[in-house]
């Protein structure tokens, strides 16, 4: 895939999470998920089961950079939450258009 096309991807998500519809986002049946205070996920239903619980805290995202390597793209995007903003680095694996792998980092306050 193109870099456009895997950058297209990512955004579903992303975009996925901030109207709080993950209904068109092409995760792969066999994903795994990520994140620095929980353990791995493995599966698209446990992923979007997980997701799905944590969409009423999210109020908005503002994404800032992709980086694009093949099938990976990094992307730093601020979450805005009820609790304030998360700024977000997330690691993302695409494979046949579909997201194979998100690996999440983040840091609810700026770093300095």
């Amino acid at each position: 895939m193109s870099r456009s096309e895997n950058i297209a991807v990512v955004e579903s998500y992303l975009n996925g999470l901030a109207r709080k519809d993950l209904s068109s986002v092409p995760f792969a049946p066999g994903m795994t998920f990520e994140g620095p205070l929980m353990p791995k996920l493995a599966g698209r239903e446990t992923i979007v089961g997980f997701l799905t619980n944590i969409l009423p805290f999210i109020k908005g995202i503002e994404i800032k950079q992709h980086l694009v390597d093949g099938d990976y793209v990094a992307t730093v995007f601020d979450m805005e939450t009820v609790n304030g903003v998360d700024h977000v680095f997330d690691w993302t694996q695409i494979v046949d258009g579909e997201i194979k792998a998100i690996h999440t980092f983040y840091y609810p306050k700026q770093v300095r």
